[in-house]
């Protein structure tokens, strides 16, 4: 027997109260998913499942918030490789100082004074090797401009150690290969092609330490800082004036290395020209005091020295001997 048709109406409302249900949490949901700051569709909850969650009975749907997404295993890597290598980098500074300190600027020690920390090529206390050969020096002027050199003990030095003029009135011994010796000043300077290590001795000098037949012989040669009694002089050159001049030192037993002026700024170091003397251009300091100092670092003070041009003028002073 059919049931009465009054217990079908109330099944039917329940089933249409159910449909109406789902499909308002459906709605509801839908509606949260698009509004939702950063929503999207690995974010969305389908309709289906908000069907299933009404019709188990729950009352909200649970959503489970997506895990952030993990670096790819490449940008990993880097990264790691990254914090490896500065790590690695911060490491090596603390376990080996000396590799930073080698980047620093290298700071080279000045000699000591007295060891002609101020010389050029021709240092004292050194060696040199050549061959000597031999010219017809006159009266032993040269490139130097010293004017006779009073002397026959004279030599050119080659362009490489006459180094502009810087051994301009040096003393050196010269020795030959069977021990004979000889002590010459340097006056002159021998161009190619006189090469480096090479003396052009007067050939009276060369005279003593072989036959001048030879013409050429080996040797070894040294700086030396000779006995004496003579003082420096001191001579403006020809033209000079309170504009322009040049000044040249005479009669030194050491290499002159400096050459200074007093001028309203202080001391002026004057360049040296290949003929050897010490140029003022613009006239500062000509006439005044002189400060000449040696490859030793001696410093001597000449006052009173007038501006004569072409006046060698005596001074009562001398380097000391090494």
């Amino acid at each position: 027997m059919a049931p009465p048709s009054s217990h079908r109406r109330p099944r039917k409302s329940h089933a249409l109260l159910i449909a109406v249900a789902v499909g308002a949490v459906a709605l509801i949901a839908s509606v949260i998913v698009a509004f939702r700051p950063g929503g999207g569709s690995g974010d969305a909850v389908s309709v289906a499942d908000a069907g299933r969650a009404a019709s188990a009975g729950s009352g909200a749907v649970t959503r489970t918030p997506s895990a952030t997404p993990s670096p790819t295993p490449s940008a990993s890597a880097s990264a790691s490789a990254s914090v490896s290598a500065s790590a690695s980098a911060s490491a090596s500074k603390k376990a080996n100082p000396e590799a930073t300190a080698a980047k620093q600027p290298k700071v080279t020690p000045k000699a000591p004074a007295g060891t002609g920390s101020l010389a050029g090529r021709i240092r004292p206390g050194v060696t040199y090797s050549g061959v000597a050969t031999f010219y017809d020096a006159g009266n032993g002027d040269g490139a130097c401009t010293f004017g006779p050199a009073g002397t026959v003990m004279t030599a050119a030095m080659n362009t490489a150690d006459y180094e502009a003029a810087k051994a301009c009135g040096a003393y050196v011994r010269v020795r030959a290969a069977g021990g004979a010796s000889i002590t010459v000043r340097i006056t002159n300077e021998c161009p190619a092609p006189c090469r480096v290590g090479q003396i052009d001795l007067s050939a009276e000098a060369f005279a003593k330490l072989a036959a001048p037949v030879k013409g050429q012989i080996p040797i070894t040669w040294s700086l030396v800082s000779p006995s004496t009694s003579q003082k420096l002089s001191v001579r403006y050159k020809t033209g000079s004036s309170r504009y322009w001049c040049g000044i040249q030192v005479l009669g030194h037993r050491n290499p002159v290395a400096r050459l200074e002026v007093r001028t309203s700024g202080g001391w002026t170091v004057l360049p040296r020209a290949s003929y050897n003397y010490f140029l003022s251009e613009h006239g500062a300091g000509c006439g005044g005091a002189i400060r000449v100092t040696d490859i030793y670092g001696e410093r001597l003070t000449v006052n009173g020295i007038a501006l004569r041009p072409d006046v060698v003028q005596a001074t009562g002073v001398q380097f000391a001997q090494h």
